[in-house]
Parts: structure tokens; sequence; C-alpha cells
């Protein structure tokens, strides 16, 4: 499926978002070269937007619609190495699109939170992991959550790219975004709900370039 298949589906579905079809085009574009470069995502947000998170990497790191057979070498190694059981692994795992959500880790998030600062959870992930050419995806229906926009201030600092999902106006984050794909809604569950197909457009892209010719 090409791009423009992909936005056509996506507005006829969702006419809201006709006007986003620039910046969404953009945040895939962005994501592509990160990847081509080595790169990884790193995805925040909170509450519902936590789930988007993990939901938005859950989508990269297998595959989504297409299918992502292993790289011939990788599978020849894992065959070599274990035999049988090797040849199980090359058939059964997948290519994955590295992309890392800062809300699933329990113990390093707690951890942030006792010994440091509640809000530095997401920014004190992106020091950890975050180098130059990675992106982060920071999500916030209002724009304003300050441990988001305090994981964009960092990021930017590291010369990673920013890309924000955020409602309507893209609060303050606005300012600390490369990219922004501000849904035209203000209610937190309204928002979300455009949010969603927006982040299943830019995986549908971004599958697409790397695995174009293998449909489930």
């Amino acid at each position: 499926m090409d791009k423009k298949t992909i936005f056509n589906q996506l507005t006829v579905r969702y006419p809201a978002l006709v006007n986003l079809e620039s910046a969404i085009g953009k945040a895939a574009a962005a994501i592509i070269e990160c990847y081509t470069m080595g790169g990884k995502l790193l995805i925040c947000g909170n509450g519902g937007s936590s789930s988007d998170s993990e939901h938005f990497s859950a989508e990269l790191m297998k595959s989504f619609e297409n299918r992502r057979p292993l790289v011939l070498k990788l599978a020849n190694k894992l065959k070599k190495i274990a035999g049988s059981r090797g040849e199980m692994l090359a058939e059964k795992l997948e290519c994955g699109l590295p992309a890392v959500p800062l809300s699933a880790n329990s113990a390093l998030i707690t951890a942030i939170s006792n010994d440091t600062e509640p809000g530095l959870v997401f920014a004190q992930q992106v020091v950890g992991y975050g180098k130059t050419g990675d992106i982060l995806i920071g999500i916030s229906t209002s724009g304003n959550s300050q441990n988001v926009i305090d994981a964009c201030i960092t990021a930017k600092a590291l010369e990673m790219k920013v890309i924000g999902i955020t409602g309507k106006s893209g609060g303050k984050m606005k300012n600390f975004c490369d990219i922004l794909i501000n849904v035209p809604e203000d209610k937190t569950a309204d928002a979300q709900e455009l949010q969603l197909p927006v982040i299943h457009s830019i995986c549908r892209i971004v599958e697409n370039h790397f695995f174009p010719h293998s449909k489930k």
C-alpha cells in the first residue's frame, strides 16, 4: 500500500484529519530516516497516552500488517548455532523497528520517582537511552504535560528530533517539537480517538517502506 492510498483511507474514515496529511507525512519520513541511519524511537505519554506509546511501540517492534522475515544472514546464524531450534527461531522471529515506550519499566520509573523527582521519569530515560539521530515522540492531548515537555527539552539538548502528537492547541509542547501533529479536538477522549488512527497511519507508511512486498 503506497502513502497516497494510506492517506486516502485515513481521511475518508476521519475527515477531520485532512489538514494533517503534511505533518503525518513529515513524521513518517523522519522516522524512516532515523531507522535508515540506525537510530531508534523513544515514546512517552501519560494515562491513555501512555497506553498509546506502548501501542505505537508494539506496532513497530514486530509485524503490523506486513510479514517481516529475518534477513538471511541472521537466519543462517541461528540455524548454525542451534540446529533445529535455530530453524524454528529463524522461521518465527520477525524483523523489528526499535521503539522504546518510556512508561513500560515500572522498576526504573519508581526508582526515578523515589530517588530524584517524579516529574523527570521521561527526561531521565531520554538521557539514558537517547543519542543524536534518535527521535522522541511525545503524546499529550493537552500538550501541557510537564514530564513530556521536559523529555522534549532533554531530547532537543541531545540533538534528537522531536515529534509531538497533541490536541488542537499543541499546548506548551509545540515550542519544543520539530514536527507537530495536533489533531483538531480539545477534549481528551475526542483527541485520543483521532490520535490512534494517526499512529496507525505512521506505522503503515514506515512498515511499507521497509517491508513493502510481504503482506500477511
